[in-house]
């Protein structure tokens, strides 16, 4: 919940700020749009959004993203047919009695890839391939460090072991036909793959359906940077099992190989082992087990531990 010290975080407070740092925008409506866990979100005009964090975790995810996301994308987004991105405009300062940094972003539109159809998977496997191919590059050491993204697959074992055990305590689906048994053969084989040796390499941390646009059947934007760090690519490559059916993956693993390292087998084994382990913790998490996501894990799961 949002901490009691702040100000109404509404088109009240929106308005004052942008008056204040933003004139040039302060005139554009202003409407509530989403309320998420870490942000609220407002649509500013017709192209723009406002970025509200609402706690102080959701603070610091805003601060890692407007100070490294705009030399990130830059290059990426002047690409052939690139994805667009949720990489801040414009940048707001604490103010008004609002205690934290804030974003102008674009408006997107489209709606999630888990719930809305890629009319051409190998399409959209080309893009968002090579999207994560060029913006997987070597990282500062001062990069954002997330404990639970990018580090070595064999270090996800005890999550993945509470994680089950969250899942069967509550009574919840793992997929058709899955078990807790055949979760973990499976993991045993794919978190046996050989470690990645490269250096830590600049990561989206969290690149799953929810965290994709698709405008009009095609996928059009990837958002929600707030997890970026640094570490295993593989770890972003979860993706390609969440989102693509199988006769996509070969296009996907191809575009991302034309960046600075090649997807080789290891790397394609320890992508599928993430997918298993950010399904299996999706499912224990979710507040509501029919969620859109949820089914989406469910099912990948299937293919993942019944094929």
């Amino acid at each position: 919940m949002a901490s009691a010290a702040l100000p109404a975080i509404d088109p009240q407070l929106v308005q004052a700020l942008l008056t204040e740092q933003h004139r040039d925008l302060a005139r554009l409506p202003i409407s509530e749009f989403a309320d998420g866990w870490d942000n609220r979100i407002f649509r500013l005009g017709a192209e723009l959004t406002v970025r509200m964090p609402r706690r102080v975790e959701g603070a610091q995810l805003m601060a890692n993203e407007q100070r490294w996301m705009p030399g990130l994308i830059a290059g990426i987004s002047d690409g052939p047919d690139p994805l667009a991105t949720s990489a801040p405009i414009r940048l707001g300062e604490p103010g008004c009695g609002y205690p934290w940094h804030w974003t102008v972003g674009p408006w997107l539109p489209g709606q999630n890839a888990a719930v809305a159809p890629i009319a051409d998977p190998h399409d959209a496997a080309r893009r968002l391939g090579a999207f994560l191919g060029a913006f997987h590059r070597p990282a500062p050491p001062e990069a954002p460090h997330n404990p639970y993204r990018g580090g070595p697959l064999a270090s996800r074992d005890a999550f993945l072991e509470l994680h089950l055990a969250v899942s069967v305590d509550q009574g919840r689906s793992l997929g058709d036909g899955v078990t807790p048994q055949a979760i973990v053969r499976r993991w045993a084989h794919l978190s046996g793959a050989a470690a990645w040796d490269g250096p830590p390499l600049w990561l989206h941390g969290d690149p799953h359906p929810l965290n994709l646009l698709v405008h009009e059947g095609r996928l059009s934007a990837i958002i929600d940077f707030g997890d970026l760090t640094l570490g295993d690519p593989a770890t972003d490559l979860l993706v390609a099992w969440q989102l693509l059916p199988a006769a996509a993956r070969a296009t996907f693993r191809e575009a991302a190989s034309a960046g600075d390292y090649e997807v080789d087998d290891a790397m394609w084994t320890r992508g599928e082992g993430w997918a298993l382990a950010h399904c299996v913790a999706v499912i224990a998490g979710a507040e509501d087990p029919d969620q859109p996501l949820a089914g989406v894990c469910r099912r990948t799961l299937a293919e993942l531990v019944l094929r």
